[in-house]
């Protein structure tokens, strides 16, 4: 579900891109950890077989001058280009799957308000050609305190949730989804037993179905609002990138974002903390803190669960121990 993607472009962008493009070996090497990733399935193989001539087909049709490929993606290669017209962009072939499917139609939905603009888009081949973020600083890596960075994140999410919903169809919906999820945790919890609290996993079941149910307004969703995928960018200081979009409950959102700046569960009582920056962000999204609680902590079962089919119980328990203290700020 969650899928670690690329940082910001990494220095001396311009020198390269003064030299010819690099050869293939530069272009594609082994130790990217989309290679790590995709290895592991013949599905995953049989796209980075194909990845190279991909690549240059976009190259040739769409005129690029390629710089060295990002390092980070698992499930996509990412390279900064040069247009004909001497802009630069990023060029991001992915391999195809559910999740990356809307990418472009929420891209085009937002028109760069809170997130990078779409410059091109090939449908059958998973690429798009994206505005680039410079300098490209991750907003955890910011040293801004962790309040203006929740409050800045804050404000992007006001923009991407303002945009009107692309035509029925063209995303999933947060219902069907997460009714999937539920489904999923009930089936895994049964066959896998892992020992987690049963009745914090049957929260969680409940939980997915409910809210998205429950909503008094649909959005366009991020769906991965980590401070990973916010950068610092030129036209204006922090963009959006890749999103795993769907139409539905705003709440479904704030998660990640919560979860990961200045890493609240490392504080010696984690409550107090994320009973602030709940409150926080809520107030600037005018949501009701309480239900982003809820939706944090049905979102971190459902990932307990998939940690346990994945063989990684430990993981999971630690997933099932945060869900419990979200529970109790959820009061459900």
């Amino acid at each position: 579900m969650d899928n670690p993607f690329e940082p910001g472009p990494s220095r001396g962008y311009a020198a390269r891109m003064a030299r010819p493009a690099p050869p293939n070996d530069d272009l594609f090497p082994p130790g990217l950890p989309v290679y790590a990733a995709m290895g592991r399935t013949a599905s995953g193989r049989a796209w980075l077989d194909g990845l190279p001539a991909t690549v240059q087909a976009l190259q040739e049709e769409w005129d690029l001058r390629l710089g060295a490929p990002l390092h980070g993606g698992s499930c996509s290669w990412v390279a900064p280009v040069e247009l004909p017209d001497g802009g630069e962009a990023v060029l991001k072939v992915t391999w195809p799957h559910r999740e990356a499917a809307g990418e472009a139609v929420a891209l085009r939905a937002w028109d760069g308000d809170g997130a990078v603009r779409l410059l091109r888009h090939d449908r059958e081949r998973y690429a798009l050609l994206v505005e680039r973020c410079t300098p490209g600083e991750q907003l955890d890596d910011s040293p801004l305190p962790p309040a203006e960075r929740l409050l800045l994140a804050a404000g992007l999410l006001r923009g991407l949730w303002s945009a009107p919903a692309p035509p029925d169809g063209d995303l999933e919906q947060v219902a069907d989804v997460c009714a999937e999820w539920a489904d999923m945790v009930e089936e895994r919890m049964a066959r896998l037993r892992p020992g987690y609290d049963p009745g914090l996993v049957r929260l969680g079941a409940r939980l997915l179905r409910e809210l998205p149910a429950t909503a008094t307004r649909e959005v366009v969703v991020h769906g991965d609002f980590n401070p990973g995928n916010v950068l610092s960018a030129r036209r204006r200081p922090w963009l959006a990138i890749d999103p795993k979009p769907m139409i539905g409950d705003p709440g479904y959102d704030p998660w990640p974002l919560l979860e990961q700046i200045d890493a609240p569960f490392e504080h010696p009582d984690p409550r107090p903390v994320l009973r602030d920056r709940f409150a926080l962000v809520a107030d600037a999204l005018d949501e009701d803190p309480a239900r982003l609680s809820a939706w944090a902590a049905a979102r971190t079962i459902e990932n307990a669960l998939w940690c346990a089919d994945h063989g990684d119980v430990p993981g999971g328990t630690e997933e099932m121990e945060v869900a419990g203290v979200l529970a109790s700020l959820a009061g459900v």
